[in-house]
Formats: C-alpha cells, sequence, structure tokens
C-alpha cells in the first residue's frame, strides 16, 4: 500500500497522464481547489471520472503539464503536505507559472482528498481570455 508521500510523488508524477492520475483516487477521493471560484471555475472534482475530465481539460490549455521542484515537507501515516510548481506555456502561449501547496490525505494507498492552493492572478493571466479583466466581480 502506498504512504500519503509516496502517493503525492505518484500524483506530481502521473499528473500529464489523466488514466494514472484517476486511478491514485479513491472511488470518492476529491480534489479541491477552494479559490478557483475566484475565476468562476468549480473548487471541487470528486471521483476518478470527473478527477479524469479535469486532468484532460487542463492538458488542453496546458498541453506540456507536469509538475516539477517536488518537495514534501510533512508525511505522517495519513497525510502528507508538499509545495510543486509549474513552469509551462498555455496552447495560447501565455505562461502559466505556479506554485502549487498540496495536503493529502490518504486511505488504504488511494488518495482521498487532496486539497491544492495556487496563485488565482496567475492562473488568470494564463487560461482566461482576458487575463485578469474576465475574473467575476
Amino acid at each position: 500500500m502506498r504512504s500519503p508521500r509516496e502517493l503525492m510523488v505518484a500524483y506530481t508524477t502521473a499528473i500529464a497522464d489523466p488514466e494514472a492520475t484517476a486511478a491514485l483516487f479513491a472511488d470518492d477521493g476529491v480534489i479541491e481547489l477552494p479559490y478557483l471560484t475566484s475565476i468562476g471555475r468549480p473548487p471541487r472534482i470528486a471521483g476518478p471520472d470527473e478527477i479524469r475530465a479535469f486532468i484532460v481539460g487542463l492538458l488542453e490549455m496546458v498541453p506540456d503539464f507536469g509538475f516539477d521542484h517536488v518537495e514534501v515537507f510533512i508525511d505522517t501515516p495519513d497525510q502528507a503536505f508538499g509545495e510543486y510548481s509549474v513552469e509551462r506555456r498555455t496552447v495560447t502561449g501565455r505562461p502559466f507559472s505556479q506554485l502549487y501547496a498540496g495536503r493529502l490525505v490518504a486511505a488504504q494507498g488511494k488518495i482521498q482528498l487532496l486539497r491544492e492552493s495556487l496563485d488565482l492572478v496567475r492562473a488568470a493571466r494564463a487560461v482566461l481570455p482576458n487575463g485578469v479583466a474576465d475574473i467575476p466581480a
């Protein structure tokens, strides 16, 4: 059975493969990106099918998406916390530069919860058609 640290490393390694990424999650596993609501996106992705679709959508925006410089700072028997960065370009050529912070909760060798935060101003600049001008009021 994979430890939380191993799951975080596997997640950050497999992110460009939607099927492999979704397989790391429990049937009721969730990715939460609570601040995505600020740019008009859903903050919760639940279950392997939604997670797979979310990753497919991410790869449509940033085709060579991948995490760099992964560091796991906290590792307990059921949780891990780490940071991982991204330095890529979107399909429109805009820079997609992020530092993610992620808290992973694991049970029985699967991800139950992955709660991530990121810089939404940078995300808006990268993926919204008019950048920060498209952030909902």
